[in-house]
């Protein structure tokens, strides 16, 4: 498989592994100290994580919901060596049954990957996802964190 075709595997998997509550697959997919930047969603700052605290914070709150599902889609990549790019649009439902409104959650945006070479393996090594768009009812964020 070529470099471009291993680091879209892996990120496609960063959303598959989170969908699928593939939560012991989900670590293989992170460098040793990922940076998630979700600001343009949350605010703050972003955060630098293992593995073991993703799938650990992951687990919990994605895990809350239904169901979840992440569209990533139309990957740009350029390597560098061993350390690699790749951009991509993605469209990300939630959904939790609640008494309170709609069921569904949708985000749309771009995800920008930073990748790096692990013992001859691609893997991520930071994610900044930027919001472009959103549908539905933004409650079941605070829904979820209940749980």
């Amino acid at each position: 498989m070529s470099d471009r075709d291993e680091i879209v595997e892996v990120c496609t998997r960063m959303a598959v592994h989170a969908d699928r509550r593939e939560w012991d697959r989900l670590g293989e997919v992170f460098a040793p100290s990922v940076t998630l930047d979700y600001t343009s969603l949350n605010g703050g700052e972003p955060a630098t994580l293992t593995p073991a605290d993703i799938v650990g914070a992951w687990s919990g709150f994605l895990g809350a919901f239904d169901a979840t599902q992440h569209l990533v889609a139309n990957h740009l990549v350029t390597v560098t060596g061993d350390s690699a790019v790749c951009t991509a649009s993605f469209q990300a439902t939630h959904v939790l049954a609640n008494r309170f409104g709609s069921p569904l959650w949708t985000l749309g945006g771009n995800y920008e990957f930073r990748l790096v070479r692990v013992e001859g393996a691609w893997r991520i090594a930071g994610v900044m996802m930027t919001v472009v768009w959103a549908d539905g009812n933004k409650d079941l964020l605070a829904l979820a964190a209940q749980s």
